[in-house]
């Protein structure tokens, strides 16, 4: 009983040690028309297949195009993810994408705690999905708490390219913000809900399973992108609430990009 004690003991801390991500996961970011896009929202650890946490309802979830926000929060279900490490409460949504441009989705998350670290989490996650190849929305700078604010197309990069972003808050640079990067190396099964059993690579180390930068004195950061497929970014602590029910808070910026193969 030692043994295990130990072992979930152990499972618990890896769990825990890989970056924390709100997902907000289609599997294309660059859509030749319009139709039904499928979202798949679990708060989870994607580059390790890793542990799904159960977060409440979100503050808000909505669209933007073309500067005008519509609330989505009547189309989110709450549902299931499954991971290599567990099953936990997740989120997902149908929406259907009339015409041609930027379709900006953000997921403001509640408070998550996090027992282990005894700090709650609050992710303002987004993701930006184009119609058409015609750019509108996705520069914009939506004044959030935490936000990432991309100054590349995040849905055109080829793989070997990079993608350069600001960290934000509430339209306000955040110099030398720490940013965890991750790729998503288990690709999603949309009908099962689940994570692959099987990952796109081999990580040399676990160092490069969460990958940690810094922006600049300005707010501002690039990164390579050396393989295709989505990644996420996520600016640690950056938004100005620090504290929630007398715990320490972190609000985070979320923004995930789509590299996409040279043939």
């Amino acid at each position: 009983t030692k043994w295990v004690v130990a072992i979930s003991l152990w499972l618990t801390i890896a769990s825990t040690a890989n970056a924390h991500f709100q997902m907000i996961y289609t599997p294309d970011l660059l859509r030749s028309k319009g139709g039904i896009v499928e979202l798949r929202m679990p708060f989870t650890h994607p580059a390790a297949n890793g542990y799904v946490m159960a977060v409440d309802k979100p503050l808000a979830f909505y669209h933007i195009k073309k500067g005008k926000k519509k609330d989505l929060s009547t189309k989110l279900v709450e549902s299931n993810w499954a991971s290599a490490e567990n099953t936990g409460i997740s989120y997902e949504s149908s929406v259907k994408l009339k015409g041609l441009g930027d379709n900006i989705f953000v997921f403001e998350m509640a408070p998550y705690l996090e027992k282990s670290e005894d700090v709650f989490i609050q992710q303002f996650a987004k993701t930006i999905i184009n119609v058409g190849s015609l750019p509108s929305d996705w520069e914009s700078d939506l004044n959030l708490p935490a936000e990432i604010v991309p100054l590349t197309k995040p849905y055109a990069i080829y793989e070997g390219g990079s993608f350069t972003g600001i960290v934000r808050s509430h339209g306000k640079p955040v110099p030398f913000a720490e940013i965890e990067v991750e790729y998503i190396n288990y690709l999603p099964e949309m009908s099962k809900n689940a994570f692959s059993s099987d990952p796109t690579i081999q990580v040399p180390a676990e160092a490069f399973i969460t990958m940690t930068i810094y922006a600049d004195a300005s707010g501002t950061f690039t990164f390579a992108i050396p393989k295709a497929g989505q990644w996420g970014f996520a600016a640690l602590g950056v938004g100005p609430q620090k504290k929630f029910k007398g715990k320490e808070l972190s609000q985070d910026a979320v923004i995930w990009v789509q590299a996409h193969e040279l043939k």
